[in-house]
């Protein structure tokens, strides 16, 4: 086996730590070719698809690419922004403000980047520039608060491929998950009263949370149980009984069982049921993306009302809440214990003109 070439060491280069917040990833643009290599990425993951890698090929190449390319590409029309893609424009905002509370907080030797596990910018991308600029120890930061196999899990997957091709691998630490962690809990909390305060209570909140096949639970995948904790610990911070909120699983794909009860027919039945009003809140997704822009706030929403709703309102994501940055500064900072996060001179030095460029680039993308 042959090693990627090392980038060029000076001796007495003080090393760095880094966080990488990983997410999901999007297409470049929202067209058809864009979408198409996106979704041949993305599902050509056998964590994503655990269904024989022939077969797969097969359904994926003949049936899903060249029909659902097109269809998905103008779902993503309908969410983009003149910024790009809402997911990928939060999770940088959310990167370069964790990195401003982090160096508020005496880390001023932590580098905070982003990255993609499909899509742009890559892991294995970011990870290599990391090591250019001497990056020792690095945390690993999904933006995914429940742990699955299919997304967390991914991501170990890729980071422990990638240095399979490294011959100084830095120091890792993968962080798994935070559904339990009072400030996600508290900010998840403070996004449900805010929206209460202005457009009053609804007579339900969904907690809809990313859909996986039922038999990943039967295989021993932690997701369905973490969900459920996240609700019952954001109900209980809201004051909710059990009749008052309602835990479903969007995003369906294919034939097979999913974890039920499904957002959409659920939502439909409440509906037909005599429910006027819903709140619906997406706490797995900790960036407004396409599956709580289009497939919620808008799909849903319009299933709902046709079936006699009368209001449906979305509660949006967490994105740049100061109380999320925060809360995702308290989970970094108990994955730093050990690390000496504080800069030398010269790193600080280095870091106000990084800084500054970082402040202007969130400044182009809206950030406060």
């Amino acid at each position: 086996m042959s090693f990627r070439k090392e980038p060029p060491f000076t001796h007495g280069t003080p090393t760095r730590n880094a966080v990488v917040l990983v997410n999901l990833g999007t297409p470049d643009a929202p067209t058809t070719p864009a979408v198409r290599r996106y979704l041949k990425e993305f599902l050509s993951d056998p964590r994503v698809v655990e269904i024989p890698r022939a077969i797969w090929w097969m359904i994926l190449h003949l049936l899903i690419l060249p029909f659902r390319s097109s269809k998905s590409a103008a779902k993503y029309a309908s969410i983009w922004t003149k910024e790009g893609s809402p997911l990928k424009v939060h999770t940088q905002k959310q990167a370069i403000l964790l990195r401003g509370l982090l160096g508020e907080r005496g880390h001023d030797s932590v580098k905070v980047v982003m990255a993609m596990r499909y899509g742009s910018p890559s892991l294995p991308e970011v990870l290599d520039q990391l090591k250019a600029e001497n990056c020792e120890r690095i945390a690993i930061l999904p933006a995914y608060p429940q742990y699955s196999g299919t997304t967390t899990g991914s991501i170990s997957d890729a980071v422990f491929a990638h240095y399979r091709g490294v011959r100084n691998v830095p120091e890792l630490r993968m962080i798994k998950h935070y559904h339990d962690q009072d400030g996600y809990i508290d900010a998840l909390r403070e996004s449900v009263l805010a929206h209460w305060k202005i457009n009053g209570r609804g007579d339900k909140l969904v907690m809809s949370f990313h859909g996986v096949p039922k038999r990943t639970l039967m295989l021993g995948d932690p997701y369905h149980c973490e969900c459920h904790k996240t609700a019952r610990l954001l109900a209980a911070k809201l004051g909710l009984s059990s009749e008052q909120y309602l835990v479903t699983f969007q995003s369906r794909f294919g034939k097979a069982e999913w974890l039920q009860p499904y957002t959409a027919p659920t939502l439909v039945q409440m509906a037909k049921d005599g429910l006027k009003r819903v709140d619906l809140i997406c706490p797995g997704f900790t960036s407004d993306c396409l599956e709580t822009l289009e497939e919620i706030a808008m799909e849903a929403k319009h299933d709902f009302e046709a079936a006699g709703g009368r209001e449906f309102h979305y509660i949006a994501c967490l994105n740049e809440s100061p109380t999320w940055i925060a809360g995702l500064a308290d989970i970094t900072e108990q994955h730093l214990g050990g690390w000496d996060t504080k800069a030398t001179p010269a790193q600080r030095a280095a870091d106000k003109q990084d800084k500054e460029a970082g402040r202007r680039s969130a400044a182009a993308l809206g950030a406060s």
